[in-house]
């Protein structure tokens, strides 16, 4: 709330005019804060990719990527920490087999619990070393809680079979965590072709909080269709209590180049107990999106997008359409991000949705005329500040990393520009040629697999990215990750008056829209406002009402 007090000699007498503003900000700025470089393939990891994955805490920023568990203190971006996933495990209490190996990590400090969540799957290392498919084998979900807000502290870990009932293997977990429960889900896989449908686990929160933690009244609810439950299940994460057990997914995945036009959410009722159920899937009506794919000639087959890159190559795989990032609810409100194709081009399509009845509230595509936009994360605070985070490359720019900064006001979002955290220093090819001598013919470069956003616990108008970029390298297959502070800050609306004969002029910015002029002669309580229906002009970017003096004190605001 801001109040200035303006007094104004008017023809033979006096009077205090004030003006009164009082309204949710029209616009956010974003600004970059810390922006440092995380690990780097070779140095710190040998994983391709990477699967660029982390989040803010009250204290460190933990970086859980293939290959590496770093926490970095945040003030000036030294790493504390650092060790191997196999060590990370080991180090919270798991014994795994020496054939075996871990990937797709996900990270999460919950700010309600104040404890920290972390997961991976494992995988037959010595088959996928040999080019045998490792899927056909079961694998297991490996889970982990910190005891504290203290990420360098002890972790408490668990390891349980993905599929207990017919040993199919996860493939791209996901993980959610709410005021009751922590979610894993997994797309299941019998062989690397053969897709059989999304698995879900549901842990009850309480039981990790012990001072010793258990999982033993975790629900399976096995493998479902994707027909029914949708396509790689994301956990909705809430620390404010808005959303509970809610799980969303696209309707299809797709490797078809199609449009397809819904959502999928469902919930975990009675997450907090032993006997924890589902409901049935609501489909949500969304307008079209163009599954991202492109031809691609490749042994085995790849439904995936080609972005490009200026060296002219067309073998660096970019994303399809599931939800491949963390989706967050706050304030009632469900965000939501993936890719599409538009005009040829990857882009990135958001939502939002009422976490109380599942209702489409908006959703917006996001496009650039000279980039492919892919592998986006989201994150959104109380206040309606909603911030992404993406990879862009093109024919003139290499890969690198992108921000974009949103505010919602009276139900719309408006996003700003792309804003440039890291240049990308190369085109990459991590894997192609490896690839290329194993099967004869060129291959997709692995990017991602996804990127992640989160919002500072003690300053909720502070998000941290966490992406991979190419460096500057003599070689073609570095990456380096990039973690950047992004400072959001909202304008308020500054009002101004002046005289103009027998009136005064009321002028404000005119990037300030969807506000009324409203108008009272007292603040004594109950205020009586009233609409200021004289006409509107803008010039010069800035809107003006020409208002008669009427002869006593007037307070004027705007309102949303």
């Amino acid at each position: 709330m801001n109040l200035f007090r303006r007094n104004l000699a008017v023809w033979s007498y006096s009077f205090a005019l004030f003006l009164f503003a009082m309204c949710a900000p029209a616009q956010v700025t974003v600004q970059i804060g810390q922006n440092f470089t995380g690990s780097t393939y070779g140095v710190n990891s040998s994983a391709l990719p990477p699967d660029p994955n982390g989040a803010i805490g009250p204290k460190y920023f933990v970086e859980f990527i293939n290959g590496t568990v770093a926490v970095y203190n945040p003030i000036n971006g030294l790493s504390v920490q650092r060790k191997s996933n196999l060590k990370f495990w080991s180090d919270a209490g798991l014994i795994i087999s020496p054939d075996a190996d871990v990937t797709d990590p996900r990270v999460i400090y919950d700010s309600l619990s104040q404890r920290w969540f972390a997961s991976q799957v494992d995988f037959d290392a010595t088959a996928a070393a040999n080019g045998l498919d490792y899927t056909l084998e079961a694998n297991d979900f490996l889970f982990a809680v910190s005891a504290g807000s203290d990420p360098t502290g002890p972790w408490n870990g668990f390891l349980f079979q993905a599929d207990p009932d017919n040993g199919d293997f996860a493939d791209f977990p996901t993980m959610g965590v709410d005021s009751n429960a922590v979610y894993l889900s997994g797309d299941m896989f019998h062989g690397q072709t053969n897709a059989v449908g999304a698995a879900l686990v549901s842990i009850p929160k309480a039981d990790l909080l012990t001072s010793t933690p258990t999982i033993t009244n975790r629900t399976w609810f096995g493998v479902m269709s994707y027909t029914n439950r949708g396509q790689v299940l994301q956990p909705v994460t809430c620390f404010d209590g808005s959303s509970s057990g809610a799980i969303l997914a696209v309707g299809d995945v797709g490797a078809d180049g199609n449009f397809h036009s819904n959502l999928v959410s469902f919930a975990v009722q009675n997450a907090g107990g032993p006997s924890a159920t589902l409901t049935t899937s609501t489909s949500i009506s969304i307008s079209q999106y163009l599954v991202p794919f492109n031809s691609v000639n490749v042994d085995p087959p790849q439904g995936l997008f080609t972005v490009l890159q200026p060296d002219g190559t067309t073998t660096l795989a970019g994303n399809d359409a599931r939800l491949s990032a963390r989706v967050y609810a706050v304030a009632g409100v469900i965000y939501a991000v993936h890719n599409t194709e538009l005009n040829g081009r990857m882009a990135i399509r958001w939502y939002r949705i009422s976490a109380t009845n599942d209702t489409l509230l908006e959703s917006g595509t996001i496009a650039d005329t000279n980039l492919d936009l892919f592998f986006p994360a989201i994150a959104a605070n109380a206040n309606g500040t909603v911030v992404i985070g993406c990879n862009g490359s093109g024919m003139d720019t290499f890969v690198s990393c992108y921000a974009i900064a949103g505010q919602t006001v009276k139900g719309v979002t408006t996003f700003g520009p792309l804003l440039l955290l890291q240049y990308g220093g190369t085109s990459y090819h991590g894997d192609d040629e490896i690839l290329e001598e194993l099967y004869g013919q060129p291959q997709l470069s692995r990017w991602g697999d996804y990127n992640t956003v989160s919002v500072d616990p003690a300053d909720p108008t502070r998000f941290w990215s966490i992406q991979m970029f190419p460096p500057p390298s003599d070689f073609s297959d570095v990456w380096s990750t990039q973690i950047t502070e992004l400072l959001t800050s909202q304008l308020l609306p500054q009002m101004s008056i002046a005289p103009a004969g027998t009136n005064v002029m009321v002028s404000w910015p005119s990037i300030v829209t969807g506000f009324q002029l409203e108008s009272a002669t007292s603040l004594a309580p109950p205020i009586a406002w009233s609409n200021v229906t004289n006409t509107a002009s803008t010039n010069g970017g800035t809107i003006s009402v020409l208002v008669p003096i009427s002869g006593s004190q007037t307070f004027f605001r705007l309102q949303q």
